[in-house]
């Protein structure tokens, strides 16, 4: 029974909603996306991500990318909420490995280029597009209806620890 090798698993994670939990403030993702610089900068991540995002990195021996799919404004605002946050120290993140697109589809084009196996993303239309890209798909967050076949959902961050560890784990 062959294990998928560390170094051939490369992680995908999408930004907002995901490593930014702005969504579980008053008024959503409003305070990043629309309010001030320092509004933005105060949304807080999400619970666990800065505890388990580092064992992630670690056991993908550092492959890991972000992946948001946003405008010139908030791609600024989104770095500079990673600096604020000491995102790079935190998390053990490169911080050269991070892609914008401008339509959630287009993560796909990202996944495919760098060989992203895992990727971890809200929402159910980057999960179609990544179907036959991403072999391990993670539907985060808390969701109204189940997750679509072969994606797992993942409600918080340890459950995406726990379901990504299991995959590594599975004969391939």
């Amino acid at each position: 029974m062959k294990v998928m090798a560390r170094n051939e698993s490369k992680l995908g994670v999408d930004f907002g909603r995901v490593i930014n939990g702005g969504s579980g403030l008053p008024g959503g993702d409003t305070a990043f996306l629309s309010g001030g610089l320092d509004a933005a900068l105060r949304t807080p991540a999400m619970p666990d991500v800065f505890e388990v995002l580092p064992r992630l990195v670690a056991r993908f021996d550092g492959q890991v990318w972000i992946v948001s799919k946003c405008g010139e404004r908030i791609q600024r605002r989104t770095l500079q909420w990673l600096d604020h946050h000491e995102s790079w120290t935190r998390t053990g993140i490169d911080p050269e490995r991070v892609r914008f697109c401008r339509r959630r589809p287009e993560k796909a084009d990202h996944c495919a280029e760098l060989g992203i196996t895992h990727f971890v993303d809200d929402h159910r239309e980057v999960h179609a597009a990544l179907r036959g890209v991403v072999p391990h798909r993670y539907l985060f967050g808390p969701q109204r209806e189940p997750a679509p076949d072969g994606v797992i959902a993942t409600p918080t961050w340890p459950d995406v620890e726990r379901a990504i560890i299991a995959s590594m784990t599975e004969p391939v």
